[in-house]
């Protein structure tokens, strides 16, 4: 079994727990997921299974869309609502313009500081064990880019807002930091995803009726297969003998259908490389001599397309 199932995970079990129950579900071993959420977040959360995990370097997951809640007048430890209170503010003076214009500042390209409650190191330790022993280290700032942030509604001290944001953004981070500048302090209450690169709620199925579903060839069913996961990379479709050639690690050469698109494909670009609809590879575009001469260099081969 090859592909992407999109689980919409609930509150309260971590991204590691549902792989496990994915795991469960497929009878197979080789089960991984993409883009970690928090226990208390839900929404879009991709598993990959078989050979979808060779494919999961090279997803398009560059933009990841959020619904989220913040609630003005307490900031924690954790910039969300697992975490034990820090400091305490007066958001009752807050009005609903103010809101507004702090939240405009938070679009484009920002610098943002992660939180010590993160899954990043330090000398090979997660910070969150850190910061479970009650110690805090100094992290560096990090480009993100915020691409919309849009206030969805104002309820004080809650705010609801939709958030499209680059890889590596903390959207808890963004509301504490909103809060620092109201000056009142924040954290979130609710954070759901709904949709991260090329997965989206519209694909995605609960735990509760994956549990339901009845044997592998209809869970199979609900699969995205690799070749479509990579949808963001121009195909190069191969020949039966360009296939053979490519599962010996070779480049195909001319024994490809599409001539014609491997000629408009820029040097240094990726490309999928497919047979009778299923994929064979990952390749690169290289330029041996300039533009003049190119062959196409295999960067990761999949086992799972079929020459009958």
């Amino acid at each position: 079994m090859d592909g992407f199932i999109v689980i919409d995970k609930p509150q309260g079990i971590t991204s590691h727990g549902v792989v496990s129950a994915v795991r469960r579900a497929a009878g197979q071993k080789k089960v991984g997921h993409t883009g970690t959420l928090d226990p208390f977040a839900t929404g879009v959360l991709p598993v990959a299974l078989g050979e979808g995990t060779k494919a999961i370097p090279y997803l398009d997951e560059g933009r990841k869309r959020y619904r989220a809640v913040m609630r003005l007048g307490t900031a924690t430890d954790t910039q969300d609502c697992m975490g034990q209170a820090v400091s305490h503010g007066d958001w009752r003076s807050v009005t609903d313009g103010e809101v507004k214009r702090v939240a405009a500042r938070f679009c484009g390209e920002l610098l943002q500081t992660p939180p010590m409650f993160s899954a990043l190191k330090r000398d090979g330790v997660p910070l969150y064990r850190l910061a479970r022993k009650g110690e805090e280290v100094e992290r560096q700032a990090r480009p993100i880019e915020v691409h919309e942030l849009r206030i969805d509604g104002i309820a004080l001290p809650d705010v609801t807002f939709t958030v499209v944001c680059s890889r590596g953004t903390y959207v808890r981070t963004l509301a504490h930091d909103m809060g620092e500048q109201l000056g009142c302090g924040a954290h979130l209450v609710e954070l759901r995803r709904l949709a991260s690169g090329p997965f989206s709620l519209d694909s995605a199925i609960t735990l509760d009726a994956l549990r339901e579903v009845d044997g592998p060839e209809a869970l199979e069913r609900l699969l995205i297969s690799p070749l479509d996961a990579l949808g963001h990379l121009r195909e190069l479709v191969l020949t039966r003998s360009g296939a053979e050639r490519v599962a010996q690690g070779r480049d195909p050469g001319s024994h490809l259908e599409n001539e014609s698109t491997y000629a408009a494909t820029s040097p240094g670009a990726l490309v999928r490389l497919s047979f009778a609809g299923r994929l064979a590879a990952v390749a690169e575009v290289v330029a041996d001599d300039g533009d003049s001469v190119r062959h196409l260099r295999i960067v990761r081969g999949f086992a799972s397309f079929p020459f009958t």
